[in-house]
């Protein structure tokens, strides 16, 4: 699927296991795709860091960053591992199995790493710019897509003449399939939104998203 024969197996029969279904090996450790999410996405980041710099020559740090932001972030690599269908091989026993679940992000993350593991950077590079961004991803469609909810809606609660704030808390772990992390938006007052995510700030953005939605902006 990516081009590339796999050579240490394990590694991504690893990367395809959600905390949920973990295993555990002979010293009892648990076995799943936690640790090699954690490379992936350090190497995901630093490859399409290293395209977007040479993609766009004449850019500055603001736009690069915001690119990036959007190529990374677990929303759109959950609908990457659906459209390379990588989503089947996914191991999880969760209820959280649709498309809008980070879990499908998170094995592209882990699988990833395991390819890193496996090949080492080149190969990793070739196999992210090559067989994934410049097959399944356009660059200009990305490029005009404004996905910072937050900003843009505080951005509109300044031209109403509107307050705009976000409460966020982290909720209990006792409830490990859902995102730790919640937040509210209020406009003037009101609850107007809430999201969930695995960081403040993805729960804010999902929170801002949720508030365009209900108020039909």
């Amino acid at each position: 699927m990516l081009g590339v024969t796999p050579g240490k197996l394990l590694f991504y029969d690893i990367a395809f296991i959600h905390k949920s279904a973990s295993t555990t090996d002979l010293r009892g450790c648990p076995v799943n795709n936690e640790r090699l999410e954690y490379l992936g996405d350090a190497i995901l980041g630093a490859v399409v860091a290293d395209y977007l710099f040479k993609r766009f020559p004449n850019k500055d740090e603001g736009f690069l960053t915001q690119m990036r932001s959007k190529l990374v972030n677990r929303s759109f690599l959950t609908k990457l591992t659906f459209q390379t269908g990588l989503d089947r091989y996914v191991e999880s026993t969760t209820n959280s199995k649709n498309e809008t679940s980070h879990i499908y992000g998170d094995a592209f993350e882990a699988l990833i790493g395991a390819l890193y593991l496996d090949k080492g950077y080149e190969v990793t590079q070739r196999v992210i710019v090559q067989s994934i961004i410049r097959k399944y991803v356009n660059i200009n469609e990305v490029q005009e897509v404004n996905t910072n909810f937050k900003s843009q809606l505080i951005e509109w609660g300044q031209k109403n003449k509107v307050s705009v704030t976000f409460d966020t808390y982290e909720e209990s772990r006792q409830q490990s399939n859902l995102p730790p992390f919640i937040a509210v938006v209020k406009i003037d007052g009101q609850k107007r939104g809430n999201g969930r995510g695995y960081s403040k700030k993805e729960a804010q953005q999902n929170a801002a998203k949720s508030a365009f939605e209900k108020m039909d902006i």
